[in-house]
């Protein structure tokens, strides 16, 4: 049986079920009902007749609980299911941040990178050989040309002439060996006439010896007059004398064959050296033409119509296609690294493109012991810094639709264990 209270007193009165709970436990008074005037009684009313004005003192109903509260009783419970949820968030997300972590780990533990990495190339100066004035410069500032393209020209009339020149030195030699030829060939006629007149003296004599010997023996007999015999005996000598001058004419004619032999050699060194010197002509003729002995691009062009230029005049720099990569890698990072790894380059003027190339060599020591002025550890307080090596990567498929030249920055990372990453194996299984 609910019981009835009885207010002694007139003014507002709220009742205790239209406190709002704020959550805490707490009743927010802002939504207080009417205000409703009790009257003063001083009569207690019969226990089946509630009095007028006083209300019963019960708990609500739960069809009078406005729609999203919660009884007091239940928040601690709400509170205690948001704090797991979000500790269960946190750790799955602390996870997941750990595993990319791993991931990112393993797979940059693979390579070496540096930010100490320029393009280099052996550019070099081309120059003129000859002397003269330029002529034409076909070419431009930073123009690619190829091997055998021309660079500058320099007036060639001078050494055209010079060339001429040569070519009549040549031609007067050549005549000169065709002169002593036809000696040769005279003197060798010569020398067969003289060997037949030796065997034509040699014939007399012999028919000589035989008149004298039988002209002797008929003397001898009385068949014969001595004055025949005597004069047989002179012919005899005659013919003898004659052999050894026809002999002698015969040694004449060798040994004038022997000296047209040497003027021959003679004129054969004289056309060797005019060939020398006509070779020399032409060759300086075509110094006159300054070409590219590569492709390349011409950079810092001097070279200027009218010029003079002296042997050894600089008319431009000259940059081969043919560029590497020099990366210096701290002497800590080049445990594992070899000839023949992979590289990939990036390119800080063209941060869209990614070169591939290969580790060439490492040099044999620090960048600082080939310098002009080598640190001496010896001397003075010895501090320990890391030493930086330089390292020669190749590139496998230089670009030839942009401009990469000596000093440009490039960021390479070489490969230094070919073994997959955890990222790879899942992206093949994957």
């Amino acid at each position: 049986m609910s019981e009835f209270v009885e207010e002694e007193f007139i003014g507002p009165a709220w009742p205790e079920a239209a406190f709002t709970d704020d959550g805490n436990g707490a009743a927010d008074p802002m939504e207080a009902p009417p205000i409703v005037t009790i009257e003063p009684t001083h009569a207690r009313a019969p226990a089946s007749k509630p009095a007028r004005g006083l209300r019963p003192a019960r708990a609500p109903d739960e069809a009078e609980i406005e729609p999203g509260l919660e009884p007091a009783a239940e928040a601690p419970k709400a509170k205690r299911g948001r704090r797991l949820a979000a500790l269960v968030a946190g750790l799955l997300a602390a996870a997941a941040l750990a595993g990319s972590g791993y991931v990112y780990w393993d797979g940059a533990s693979r390579f070496e990178s540096t930010d100490d990495a320029f393009i280099a190339a052996r550019q070099f100066v081309v120059a003129a050989k000859a002397s003269g004035y330029v002529a034409e410069v076909p070419v431009v500032d930073n123009q690619h040309v190829d091997a055998g393209d021309l660079i500058a020209r320099i007036d060639d009339r001078d050494y055209r002439a010079a060339l001429a020149a040569a070519d009549a030195q040549v031609a007067a030699a050549r005549a000169n060996i065709d002169n002593v030829e036809a000696q040769i060939a005279v003197q060798q006629a010569q020398i067969d006439q003289n060997q037949a007149q030796v065997e034509a003296t040699e014939a007399a004599l012999a028919f000589a010896e035989q008149q004298a010997t039988r002209y002797e023996d008929l003397a001898q007999r009385g068949a014969g007059s001595v004055q025949n015999a005597e004069q047989y005996s002179s012919g005899l000598r005659q013919q003898q004398a004659a052999v050894k001058t026809a002999k002698a004419a015969l040694a004449t004619a060798q040994r004038q064959t022997a000296a047209l032999d040497a003027q021959r050699a003679s004129a054969e060194a004289a056309l060797a050296q005019a060939n020398a010197q006509r070779d020399q002509a032409e060759l300086n003729l075509s110094y006159t033409r300054v070409t590219a002995t590569q492709s390349g691009r011409v950079v810092n062009l001097s070279a200027a119509v009218g010029q003079f230029a002296a042997t050894g005049t600089g008319l431009s720099m000259f940059v081969p296609d043919e560029v590497w990569v020099v990366a210096n890698f701290k002497e800590t990072q080049l445990d594992a690294m070899r000839p023949g790894q992979p590289a990939t380059i990036a390119i800080d003027a063209y941060p869209e493109r990614v070169l591939h190339g290969h580790v060439a060599s490492v040099q044999p020591g620090s960048g600082t012991a080939f310098s002009l002025l080598p640190a001496e550890n010896a001397t003075g307080n010895y501090v320990k810094v890391v030493q930086r090596v330089p390292v020669k990567i190749v590139l496998d498929d230089p670009p030839t639709d942009v401009a990469l030249g000596p000093g440009m920055s490039v960021v390479p990372s070489v490969r230094v264990d070919p073994t997959p990453s955890l990222y790879e194996r899942l992206r093949s299984w994957l």
